[in-house]
């Protein structure tokens, strides 16, 4: 009897295991399943629906790993799982969107500009599977702090606000093109160059906060509440030119150090 028991009691410590390790990757199918409707809503004309959808496959992606590191079920399946799905959600699904929305609209200025535009695109979509690549290969290695290279859910973000915001905006025109084009494709430059951008991983859910710390953070919604496409764009497009403001600061503080070290000789 008690054998039978302590089978039991196995077998159903292994279904709970299996059912804790089947979470975090029904949460990167959500992303992935986001990404897949992003990309049927840009290709039926939703912009806005396309948009929240990549929001929301930010969400989940970030959910997936943090549930699994949570809970000790972190494997190698799921990290290729989850990489796969961000190429489909952060890769090809801002890709189609943008060009969607307007970057296949630039061939009415020219065949050249129809050229532009889908390479445009295209390399975005390049661009993401590179960095994930990179990513993957240099996980283990690489400063928890910071990613090398733009991260590609805050590349998809910053793109997804612009399309957004212009869809709400009603913005048309060559020069609006050219500025979603050159969006674009800097965020696909971005994601490839060595530049070093905080990675916040180092905060910590049970850290205590100060007052003024934790009111923020109401605040920040109830803005976003407000206007979300121009919030949202705006928050993305500062966290975008951190990279770039970080490795300028950095440069400069160099130079002054050296300059100060030759006045001190």
């Amino acid at each position: 009897m008690d054998g039978n028991r302590e089978k039991f009691a196995r077998g159903r410590a292994a279904i709970r295991k299996r059912g804790i390790y089947l979470f975090p990757n029904l949460l990167t199918s959500g992303a992935l399943f986001a990404g897949f409707y992003a990309i049927v809503a840009g290709a039926d004309g939703n912009f806005v629906n396309a948009a929240v959808s990549l929001y929301v496959a930010m969400i989940l992606d970030a959910l997936d790993g943090r549930v699994a590191r949570l809970t000790g079920t972190e494997t190698e399946f799921g990290r290729q799982y989850d990489s796969l799905s961000d190429v489909v959600a952060f890769g090809l699904a801002p890709a189609v969107v943008v060009y969607q929305w307007g970057l296949k609209y630039m061939g009415d200025y020219g065949w050249v500009w129809d050229k532009v535009g889908w390479v445009i695109a295209f390399l975005f979509a390049v661009g993401t599977a590179l960095r994930l690549a990179r990513f993957t290969a240099r996980e283990s290695v690489g400063d928890k702090n910071f990613f090398e290279g733009l991260p590609c859910p805050a590349a998809a973000g910053f793109v997804a606000g612009f399309v957004w915001l212009a869809a709400d905006s009603q913005w048309s025109g060559l020069p609006v093109l050219t500025l979603a084009g050159f969006v674009t494709l800097a965020t696909a430059v971005l994601m490839c160059v060595r530049i070093a951008y905080p990675s916040f991983k180092h905060f910590a859910v049970n850290r205590r906060l100060r007052f003024t710390q934790m009111a923020a953070i109401p605040v920040c919604f109830a803005l976003i509440a407000l206007d979300p496409p121009r919030m949202l764009f705006t928050l993305f497009g500062v966290y975008v030119a951190l990279g770039p403001g970080l490795l300028a600061w950095r440069v400069v503080q160099k130079q002054r150090r050296r300059a100060l070290r030759k006045a001190a000789e």
